[in-house]
Parts: C-alpha cells; sequence; structure tokens
C-alpha cells in the first residue's frame, strides 16, 4: 500500500492576514492538533515534553502525549496551556506559557535550576507553521504571552532560548526561541544551562513584569 503524500500548506503573507491570538481552549482543540500535525517535534510531543519529569517522557508514546494534553486542554482551566496564533482563521503559531511550576520537567530539573523564590511563568516553547515562517511570528506570540502572564499576575517571566550567532537553526533545535528575540523583548541573560547532551548553548533569561 502506497503511503499519503503529505502536502504542504500553502504560504501565507502575514503582512496581509489578520492576525488573533488566542487562549488554547476546548473549542480550539482541532485547530491546534491541525497545526502540530503538520510534523516534525510537535506531532510527537504534543506539547507535553516540559509537563512530564524526564524519566517518565518518551518520544515513542506519541499517543500518550497527545491525550495527555488534550485532558489538560478539556480541563479548560485559567491560565490556558498556551496560546494559538490564526492568520485570516487557519492556526499557524503556539506559544507555550504558564506558572514555573506547572512544568514537572522544570521543578525537578538540575540543569535549568530555579533562580530565586519569585513565582515566574516560563515560556517554554514555540511552534510556528511552515507555512509562516521567517516573518517575526515568534516575537509576536512571545509578546502575547508576556501580556497574558502579566495580566494573570506573573511578577517576572522566564525563557530557556538558544543562543546563536547567527539565529539558523533547526526549528527542532531552536523551539525553545533564539536569545536575540528574547533580548528585543527586554529580557536578561541570568544563568548559563551547563548539559552534557546540549548541541548548541542554551541560558535562562528573566524579565520582570
Amino acid at each position: 500500500m502506497a503511503r499519503p503524500v503529505r502536502t504542504k500548506p500553502a504560504p501565507i503573507d502575514l503582512a496581509a492576514s489578520s492576525i488573533e491570538i488566542l487562549p488554547l481552549t476546548p473549542d480550539r482543540w482541532q485547530d491546534v492538533t491541525a497545526l502540530f500535525d503538520e510534523g516534525g517535534d510537535p506531532k510527537s510531543c504534543s506539547c507535553m515534553f516540559w509537563r512530564v519529569r524526564s524519566k517518565d517522557w518518551t518520544f515513542a508514546n506519541a499517543t500518550e502525549a497527545r491525550k495527555g494534553f488534550h485532558a489538560l486542554v478539556e480541563a479548560d482551566r485559567d491560565p490556558a496551556p498556551g496560546l494559538l496564533a490564526y492568520a485570516d482563521g487557519r492556526p499557524v503559531g503556539w506559544v507555550s506559557v504558564a506558572p514555573r511550576e506547572d512544568y514537572e520537567r522544570l521543578t525537578n530539573s538540575r540543569v535549568r535550576p530555579k533562580i530565586d523564590d519569585s513565582p515566574v511563568w516560563s515560556i517554554v516553547c514555540f511552534v510556528v507553521s511552515r507555512s509562516a515562517r521567517g516573518q517575526g511570528l515568534t516575537t509576536r506570540l512571545l509578546d502575547a504571552a508576556m501580556d497574558y502572564a502579566i495580566e494573570r499576575g506573573a511578577p517576572a517571566l522566564e525563557a530557556y532560548p538558544v543562543a546563536v550567532a547567527d539565529g539558523r537553526i533547526p526549528a527542532a533545535v531552536g523551539y525553545t526561541g533564539l536569545l536575540p528575540t528574547f533580548l528585543a523583548a527586554g529580557f536578561e541573560v541570568v544563568h548559563e544551562i551547563d548539559s552534557p547532551q546540549a548541541t548548541v548553548r542554551r541560558v535562562i533569561v528573566r524579565r520582570d513584569a
């Protein structure tokens, strides 16, 4: 039996589109899965990588990851698990933002330690559709994530971007964002991440609300 042919999404001109960035609620479940199912790590991770302790995580169990994420969305809590970007009604981007303690991998991490006792919110990943890359959508998602957290009382925000010289890295490596994007938004480097598994330089950045 021949494999189904995966078609690439048609390119989108964000400058000519109406952009909305909204909290992920149960009625938007099909939209976020459509974005993740375009391929790559989002399809197998379903934004659960940071929500599970490292010893309990495997990319091989994509079905369980999707079930876990679905349950999280269906709980319909405030804050939502993250924000979904639309261009003329089509889902094109995602950012995961929540209080740091919502991410079990972070709360148990020695590599990304707790800097202090401030109840920070963490921005842990971005997904941008191949149809909309290279048009500044990550910056829009970051701005929206900051506003969302601050509106809910976050005293500070934290993230874990890749520090690269020219910004040219695979999406699978740069899913936590690139350092220049955060520096431009007023974040500062507060910790160098030292991991034996790291293939690129990563840092912890902070910004007060």
